[in-house]
């Protein structure tokens, strides 16, 4: 019998809907936060995003500090640092400071995209596209700063030293997947939205992993879009919120969520679109029942040892009763498990 446990988190990106300011945008996501604690969550990460009105997560630490205080054992983190944006030392002093202010609770996930468009960018910084190639180094950077050895140093992130900060590396391809298993880190793929490399960059970091001081076999965290509902129709009719949300991303029309309507012949048709289709690969939508069959598949096939759940939805009640759904479903499957 298999007793493997799988944790399950949540990824969020502060999304505004429409008709809500962003200071309700930020007290509901601490209230998400705060119900996902009482659900069993593991950890509730916020993704860094640039000049998109739609997304309240572009100051990511301080979004961070927010729901740490506004909780008390969830791990909250990042999913991710865009970390060519940033510099190495920067990102250390302040993952040091909310780990001091909350210890034991902290994740940093790392990314090497930019969060945004191109010309943002180049406004975040000029050299971006060597940021980005300098990710490896980047990342070494940031562990030295975490490192006592690094007392000794001429420059110090004198608030991370010594601290046992967890690193995760995000990836959409298999680029991320070799560093994360030369390092010896966990590994988070965003299947929610980049499902082509899935199977394959799994493949290579389980291959190619190499114990580490902090991790000693493979650790894969594995997202997908999530919409529970009391039936399958009325998950259904909320997720076309989600759908014209994907929409404004291919036609660059992107807009502050919309409240859901229900499905009609033309949003039928644009989910069957080739991209749209392919895009949400890994987005179960339905009743419990539905979800949990479609679930325990992409756990069948993905053998993730951590499912990360995003759930882009216009009214944060209905988010949350979502994720207590699919809080429900991860503690049957483990009960059987």
């Amino acid at each position: 019998m298999n007793t493997k446990q799988i944790a399950y988190s949540i990824l969020d990106l502060a999304l505004v809907s429409k008709g809500n300011t962003l200071n309700q945008t930020f007290n509901d996501v601490l209230k998400l936060a705060q119900h996902s604690e009482s659900f069993g969550y593991t950890r509730f990460w916020l993704a860094e995003h640039h000049n998109a009105e739609n997304i309240g997560s572009s100051a990511t630490s301080v979004l961070i500090g927010y729901v740490a205080e506004g909780t008390t054992t969830i791990r909250v983190g990042s999913g991710g640092v865009m970390l060519p944006n940033h510099s190495p030392l920067i990102i250390a002093e302040q993952f040091g400071t909310l780990e001091s202010l909350y210890p034991n609770r902290i994740d940093l996930g790392l990314g090497r995209a930019p969060g945004t468009d191109r010309a943002t960018a180049i406004a975040i910084r000029s050299d971006f596209m060597q940021a980005a190639h300098s990710f490896p180094d980047k990342l070494e950077k940031i562990q030295t700063y975490f490192s006592k050895a690094n007392a000794n140093s001429k420059i110090r992130a004198t608030v991370a030293e010594g601290l046992e900060i967890p690193i995760y590396i995000l990836g959409s391809s298999t680029d991320s997947a070799h560093l994360a298993a030369k390092k010896g880190l966990p590994y988070a793929f965003a299947s929610h939205f980049a499902t082509t490399h899935l199977f394959e960059a799994i493949k290579v970091y389980r291959n190619e992993f190499k114990a580490s001081a902090s991790l000693k076999k493979p650790y894969v965290i594995a997202g997908v879009n999530i919409i529970v509902a009391d039936t399958d129709k009325e998950a259904e009719r909320l997720s076309t919120s989600l759908i014209r949300m994907i929409i404004g991303i291919f036609t660059g029309n992107r807009d502050f969520v919309q409240p859901p309507t229900e499905m009609t012949d033309d949003l039928k048709e644009i989910m069957q679109h080739p991209q749209v289709h392919q895009m949400l690969k890994y987005s179960f939508i339905g009743s419990k029942a539905k979800v949990k069959a479609q679930v325990k598949t992409f756990l069948k096939q993905t053998k993730a040892d951590e499912l990360i759940a995003v759930t882009h939805l216009y009214d944060v009640n209905d988010r949350i009763k979502s994720y207590k759904l699919f809080a429900e479903i991860m503690n049957e499957i483990n009960e059987i498990n």
